[in-house]
């Protein structure tokens, strides 16, 4: 990860006057957010490079940053719009909530990641390693914090790896089913909770969900839920212990206009808390996409609960809509 160029694109002159082309041309022809589809959102040249980073994302590091695109140009509204027709040929998006919303504001809403329901994206503490509920979840920096909100991102098949070598014991627990809590994202008159493990492996390819935050939920508001037993709570500590060593994780500061894209199946990424600017219109604010994509990886069984499709290459994930909505914002 020394060499930036493994994860780093710097997009071109090229690629971001073909963006900025696009959007004046959704604009001039008045397409909402809604409506925006590839032929009102044509990209010539970005397209191209989708490809590339489909293929990083599952084949490489799992980690891609593009660079470059100057936020400060464009408006928040015309930032969404380019930020969604981007998605558009990245794949497709997937409900981020109950509420059917697409395409979510990362930002302080004061919400407590620790409530039964709360969410870490709508909060401004800091988030422990973790991963998103899709197979990518790509981030637009549409404005930075005053001060805080680094974000870390480590390979979670490096973490397996050295439980492997260290602790076999504590990596035979990770592939049990623990329980987990819907975090109120569950259909109405359906379980709160529900069994996956935190790794699998199907067909030659290795998978980790890990939101611990929602296995804690599970075991504190459900008391018909057997314990945590020890050993899965000194395996997942050996986890989170791990993560946070230097050796297995690397740190960034965002700035304005970067895209990151991860791969939940092989990495994990955390944040630290951040301050806010005092004036609403300095307040630190990201875009955020669950995607699915033409290439992604076929999961097992056992994952079905969340990714109740689990064959390669076609669009899961994410909380469903419980509301038969879908929104933008």
């Amino acid at each position: 990860m020394q060499n930036e160029s493994e994860w780093i694109i710097q997009l071109s002159s090229a690629q971001i006057d073909d963006l900025g082309n696009a959007l004046r041309s959704a604009q001039a022809a008045g397409v909402t957010i809604d409506k925006l589809t590839k032929q009102n959102f044509p990209l010539a040249v970005f397209d191209g490079l989708v490809p590339e980073i489909q293929d990083r994302l599952e084949n490489g590091r799992g980690l891609v940053v593009l660079r470059g695109l100057p936020a400060e140009k464009y408006s928040r509204d015309a930032l969404r719009l380019m930020y969604w027709g981007m998605g558009l040929y990245l794949g497709t998006a997937v409900s981020q909530s109950s509420k059917g919303d697409l395409l979510g504001d990362v930002r302080n809403f004061g919400q407590d990641v620790n409530s039964a329901t709360g969410r870490g994206y709508m909060s401004k503490q800091g988030l422990g390693f973790h991963t998103d509920t899709a197979d990518v979840v790509a981030l637009i920096v549409m404005r930075t914090a005053k001060s805080g909100g680094r974000s870390m991102i480590c390979s979670s098949i490096a973490i397996r790896n050295e439980i492997a070598a260290t602790r076999p014991d504590l990596l035979e627990e990770l592939y049990k089913p623990f329980y987990w809590s819907w975090k109120g994202q569950e259909a109405p008159g359906e379980s709160p909770y529900y069994q996956q493990p935190i790794y699998s492996e199907h067909e030659g390819k290795f998978s980790c969900r890990h939101v611990w935050t929602h296995v804690l939920a599970a075991h504190e508001h459900f008391k018909e839920l057997p314990p945590l037993t020890a050993k899965q709570l000194e395996a997942v500590t050996l986890i989170n212990k791990l993560a946070n060593d230097e050796r297995f994780h690397l740190g960034m500061m965002f700035e304005p206009g970067d895209i990151q894209l991860l791969n939940n199946h092989v990495t994990y990424h955390a944040r630290t808390e951040f301050e806010d600017y005092p004036e609403e219109d300095r307040k630190r604010h990201l875009l955020r996409m669950w995607l699915s994509m033409s290439n992604t990886r076929a999961l097992s069984p056992l994952m079905s609960a969340i990714y109740r499709d689990q064959r390669w290459g076609v669009v899961r994930g994410g909380f469903p809509s419980r509301t038969g909505q879908h929104s933008f914002e």
